[in-house]
């Protein structure tokens, strides 16, 4: 028998009545509601079909795994036996997932999936009474949790829609987008802080560790950016460039030059301004590396621009490689390498792990960095203090490994029954997979995005106590990413809280009017 938390019963109550937008922690049982309102749905409307999207296969069978779990459970043998519940996924031939639609009342899939059949004519949405949409904040732009969203809101015969997310955007007005792709009429939030909540919840202890560059990484880091400088300087000239530089602007005025060049614009000026634009872009890149990553990290990364030159492949890379800051910058790392230096965050990574180990030897630990060159780098660390760990990554781009989903699953597992201590992951183990809670979160950097924080942060302080730890280093971009995240999270419930505002105000306004109109029916008939 499913026994619901006092803030999961308030947000299905809501949910029973309204297209709802659930904005609930990792951790905090957002598919119990889904559950819940998936089994009062199929008692109202008991011929109809219930549809589960979520963005992954994983995360799709996940989620059947945990319905069919809990539906067995049922003490009613007729309530066990109405569900009639089935996955779709690509390798279902359609014809195939035509038959099962038919008789199938339970579906869980993949948006693409449910888009396909939909266009090529193979099933219909008037017969569904429920659309679930997990990790709802891609319901943006081209994603298919569009397209499925509208057709389900124009086509079913009781539309009842739920969007579950842990963070669903940090601008008011991607949020509201998403909202009304959704066809949603209320938002239910809740924060770790939330009266309701706290109680199901352990503490969290945030800390931030600050290191200081060594001085001959921070002499790379000086010869790089001036290289750097010169660049955006010559942009300057040009006319191409105004203000203070970001990466973001750089990359938009590369594509600004690409599509005036493509328009037959192809004067010097335009040419020149696409290859230094690539440069400062990719010196850019070799800053942060040396400031937040490690040596190892930037050293390969020249070692490939080296290479690149080498073969002839492009000229703006010709240009950094000649140049003598690369030069320098290239003998001083191999100097640093030769003498066995690392960045020293990798020293206070150890020292952080160390602590969590003595204080609990079977500690679960997840380490999330951005690059694969620096997951490796960390694993080979945590090998040489005997520390059983993973590299948990998606799967392989265009050159390197990866993991295809089944050995994906099988480390999960592994972690799950305690023979590994650590993962070290890239983002691929930010979003709902089924990773069990961890004793400590590692940012190996900070990165700009609240979504991806609250997701990170989600993994710890459930059942446990738990922490988090930030590796930043002193005046870099980390600082400026960690603020930019903290600012983003504020906003982002600030928004929600406006748009919830909105839509209670319009109930609230649509009952008056109600309420008014019937009062003057009721005096003219009079």
């Amino acid at each position: 028998m499913l026994t619901p938390r006092e803030y999961q019963q308030k947000i299905f109550e809501t949910a029973v009545k309204k297209n709802t937008l659930v904005v609930l922690p990792t951790g905090l049982g957002k598919t119990l509601i889904a559950l819940l309102l998936a089994k009062e749905r199929l008692n109202k409307f008991p011929n109809s079909k219930i549809v589960f999207l979520a963005p992954t296969r994983p995360l799709v069978e996940q989620h059947f795994s945990y319905f069919t779990k809990n539906l067995e459970k049922e003490e009613d043998e007729k309530a066990k036996e109405k569900w009639n519940t089935h996955i779709f996924t690509g390798k279902i031939m359609p014809k195939k997932r035509k038959e099962i639609w038919k008789d199938a009342n339970l579906i869980f899939s993949t948006p693409q999936c449910i888009e396909n059949d939909l266009q090529n004519g193979l099933i219909d949405l008037s017969n569904v009474s429920l659309l679930i949409e997990d990790e709802c904040h891609r319901c943006l732009k081209s994603y298919s949790y569009v397209y499925v969203a509208k057709e389900y809101l124009q086509q079913s015969k009781n539309a009842r829609l739920l969007g579950l997310t842990a963070s669903p955007n940090t601008d008011l007005a991607l949020i509201k987008q998403i909202c009304e792709n959704l066809g949603i009429e209320a938002v239910e939030i809740r924060t770790r802080e939330s009266e309701d909540v706290k109680q199901y919840l352990q503490k969290l202890t945030k800390n931030i560790y600050y290191v200081d560059l060594l001085p001959e990484m921070q002499a790379v880091a000086t010869l790089l950016h001036s290289l750097y400088e010169k660049k955006i300087e010559e942009l300057k000239n040009r006319k191409l460039l105004f203000s203070r530089t970001t990466k973001i602007m750089l990359l938009e005025l590369q594509a600004r030059l690409r599509v005036a060049l493509s328009t037959g614009q192809n004067d010097f000026n335009v040419l020149r301004g696409i290859s230094v634009c690539a440069q400062a872009i990719k010196i850019g890149h070799a800053v942060d590396l040396i400031q937040t990553q490690g040596i190892i990290q930037t050293i390969t990364y020249l070692q490939d621009m080296i290479e690149q030159d080498r073969q002839g492949k492009s000229k703006a890379v010709k240009q950094i490689v000649g140049s003598r800051e690369f030069q320098d910058s290239f003998i001083i790392l191999t100097k640093l390498i030769q003498e066995g230096k690392e960045h020293p965050k990798f020293e206070k990574l150890v020292e952080v792990i160390d602590e969590q180990i003595i204080n609990k030897k079977n500690a679960r630990i997840i380490i999330f960095a951005q690059y694969r060159d620096t997951v490796t780098k960390i694993r080979e660390i945590l090998e040489k203090k005997n520390l059983s760990s993973a590299i948990f990554v998606g799967q392989a781009k265009k050159k390197g490994s990866g993991l295809n989903q089944k050995e994906q699953q099988e480390i999960i597992e592994n972690f799950k029954k305690g023979k590994l201590n650590a993962l070290i992951s890239t983002s691929i183990g930010e979003e709902g997979l089924d990773i069990p809670e961890v004793d400590l979160v590692i940012f190996y950097e900070p990165i700009p995005s609240a979504i991806r924080k609250i997701q990170r942060t989600g993994r710890t302080a459930r059942l446990n106590e738990g922490e988090v730890v930030f590796l930043i280093t002193k005046g870099t971009r980390d600082e400026t990413y960690y603020w930019a995240a903290h600012n983003k999270e504020k906003k982002m419930y600030s928004s929600l809280e406006k748009i919830k505002e909105g839509l209670d105000g319009k109930q609230k306004e649509s009952k008056f009017k109600e309420t008014k109109e019937v009062k003057q029916k009721g005096l003219s008939e009079f």
